[in-house]
C-alpha cells in the first residue's frame, strides 16, 4: 500500500518539476497577469508532508513553496485481480511568505492558479495505471505568523485513480 503513495507522489512531483511545470507555470502567469511574482525553482518543490514550522527549522525553506504529497489511499478493489485499484488522495501546498500582508493573499492565489494550470493540462493517463480524472479542490488558510513573518498556505487537494499489478 505504501508504493502507491510513493508512486503517485514521485509522478505529481515530476509533472511540476518537468519543462512545462510550475516554474513555467508561475513565469507565464506572472507575466499575463502584469504582477511580479518570484519565481519558483524546482528545489522549492518539495514532495514531503512537513508543517512550516518544522520545515522552517530543518530544511533551508525559500519560500514560495511547493509541498507535495499523498495525504490518503483508498483500495476500493473495483478490478478484481490487482494488488490495487483505488484513489490516492493527493495534495499540493503552497506557502507564500513575505513581510508586510499586503497583496499576500493575492500572490497565494496566483500561485494556486499555477498549480491548477498545470494540473489542467495534465488531466489523463499519467502512466503505470495513474490516471488524473481534472477535478480538484482548494482551500485557503488564514495568513498567521511564520516564514518572514507571515504566512499563507493554500492546499490544492484531487483524487488520482491508481490501478497497479
Amino acid at each position: 500500500m505504501s508504493q502507491v503513495a510513493s508512486v503517485t507522489t514521485s509522478r505529481l512531483s515530476g509533472l511540476l518539476t518537468a519543462g512545462n511545470g510550475l516554474p513555467s507555470s508561475v513565469a507565464s502567469l506572472s507575466a499575463s497577469a502584469n504582477i511580479v511574482l518570484s519565481p519558483i525553482s524546482i528545489s522549492q518543490i518539495v514532495p514531503q508532508n512537513v508543517s512550516p514550522e518544522i520545515a522552517e527549522r530543518a530544511l533551508v525553506t525559500k519560500y514560495p513553496t511547493a509541498h507535495v504529497y499523498c495525504e490518503k489511499v483508498v483500495n476500493l478493489l473495483r478490478e478484481k485481480f490487482r494488488a490495487f485499484s483505488g484513489e490516492a488522495h493527493m495534495v499540493v501546498e503552497v506557502r507564500v511568505s513575505q513581510d508586510r500582508l499586503q497583496d499576500l493573499e493575492t500572490q497565494t492565489q496566483l500561485y494556486v492558479e499555477a498549480v491548477t494550470n498545470v494540473l489542467d493540462a495534465n488531466r489523463g493517463d499519467w502512466g503505470g495505471g495513474v490516471f488524473h480524472g481534472g477535478g480538484y479542490e482548494v482551500s485557503y488558510g488564514a495568513v498567521k505568523k511564520g516564514g518572514r513573518n507571515l504566512l499563507q498556505s493554500a492546499r490544492i487537494s484531487f483524487v488520482l485513480e491508481v490501478s497497479l499489478a
